[in-house]
């Protein structure tokens, strides 16, 4: 008997009164072991997995609510681990400065919905200005908007003058941004005063970036007493960190700080690879944005020396992932959505294939790993009784063609169909 049919037994005790929905399509695909499961039938109650059989054999009250999903193939609903939903790709550089400051939490809204029809139930959104993804959050949560399941990084935590802080001003305007730091101490209490207001990840600035005026795009910028002083801090209250890191010492100075998962990696050298896989440290790769980055160059208001960045490090980070991949490294799935258009998430699949995965491991970073990385096993990243009932369905095997996650036929969060049917 096959591992699901298995966990079924194992059903959990359902609230007096909760709706149960039974969802059941051609085949479902056990993204921890990779094995299809044919002809699922998914119990749903309170919008929790209380069981998984076989549909030709199961036998339902006459009343029963079924959701047919017909020939498709179901999914565990994917999970973004770093997005930026208040962010819009088409409005870049100093033209970000021509709106007000609520506009970008009125769009993060709309993001929102993007993300929850690509099939993305889960996002990490690490880094927002003025608190906006915890508001956001909050109204997906309550039931008021559609969205997501989103973990807040709120602010991320920067040094000054660098990728964190707010450059793009004359020294006349003189504007920090309200998480910049310049001492470990310093550092430990921004971590506790971004818990207080709703971070659930700590979001870390350890180098330079792309998008960042005035800096190198691999320099390091917080040392490694204050990613020390982060990572303890944090973990001390059950965060987990985020690093932003393009330059190898700024990657291997967060690895050997205890920072959990390192994003974008783009230059890390083979030891550096080497020590993240002696420490189990994830990298979290966007390896797909290069593409979107290069074709609208300066069209959205991007400035020339971004666009210069991207040009010299967007095939490095790719064969970096190659590297990564190669050596064993743990991986996850993360775009940077914001950087290009929310809802296109799917489209890094691909390029996580072409680059050195198996479209089972694309599919695990996305899933099963990000479950792991995010320390929610309980809830998200599989499809097995305890867990939501989040889902995707789509056409075709994407085990064998991982572009069908480019075009989500219906996507269920707890349950309930938010699209499709």
């Amino acid at each position: 008997m096959h591992r699901l049919f298995v966990l079924a037994a194992l059903s959990f005790a359902a609230p007096a009164g909760a709706e149960t929905v039974h969802i059941t399509a051609a085949r479902m695909i056990d993204v921890e072991t990779g094995a299809v499961v044919q002809h699922p039938m998914i119990k749903v109650t309170d919008g929790r997995i209380m069981g998984i059989t076989d549909a030709r054999t199961t036998q339902l009250k006459s009343d029963a609510k079924v959701i047919d999903l017909g020939s498709k193939t179901i999914l565990p609903g994917l999970i973004d681990m770093h997005v930026h939903l208040t962010s819009l790709a088409e409005i870049g550089g100093y033209r970000g400065l021509q709106y007000t400051d609520s506009f970008w939490g009125a769009v993060g809204v709309a993001n929102a919905k993007k993300t929850l029809d690509a099939g993305f139930t889960t996002v990490r959104n690490v880094g927002s200005a003025d608190f906006q993804d915890v508001g956001l959050r909050e109204a997906i949560d309550g039931g008021w908007v559609p969205g997501p399941r989103i973990v807040t990084a709120t602010y991320a935590i920067g040094a000054t003058g660098g990728h964190c802080d707010d450059n793009a001003l004359p020294p006349s305007y003189d504007k920090t941004s309200a998480s910049v730091i310049n001492s470990p101490e310093e550092a430990r209490a921004k971590v506790r005063w971004l818990h207080k207001y709703g971070a659930q990840v700590i979001k870390i600035c350890a180098t330079g970036g792309v998008f960042s005026f005035g800096d190198s795009v691999g320099g390091q910028q917080l040392s490694f007493e204050e990613m020390k002083a982060i990572a303890d801090e944090a973990h001390m209250l059950h965060l987990k960190v985020a690093a932003h890191a393009h330059g190898d010492e700024g990657i291997r100075a967060a690895i050997l700080a205890g920072i959990d998962t390192i994003e974008h990696c783009s230059l890390a050298s083979d030891e550096t690879i080497r020590l993240a896989v002696a420490h189990k440290t994830w990298f979290d790769m966007d390896i797909y944005n290069d593409d979107y980055i290069l074709a609208t160059g300066t069209a959205n208001g991007t400035e020339q020396d971004s666009v210069d960045k991207e040009k010299m490090i967007g095939l490095k980070q790719r064969q970096t992932f190659q590297r990564a991949v190669k050596a064993g490294v743990l991986m996850l799935f993360g775009t940077d959505a914001g950087v290009y258009p929310h809802g296109d998430n799917g489209r890094q699949f691909a390029k996580m294939v072409q680059w050195g995965m198996t479209p089972l491991q694309a599919i695990q970073a996305a899933t099963s790993s990000a479950a792991k990385a995010l320390g929610r096993e309980s809830d998200v990243g599989a499809l097995v009784v305890g867990r939501y009932a989040d889902m995707i369905a789509v056409d075709g095997d994407p085990l064998q063609d991982v572009r069908v996650l480019e075009k989500i036929a219906v996507v269920i969060k707890a349950g309930e169909v938010v699209k499709g049917q």
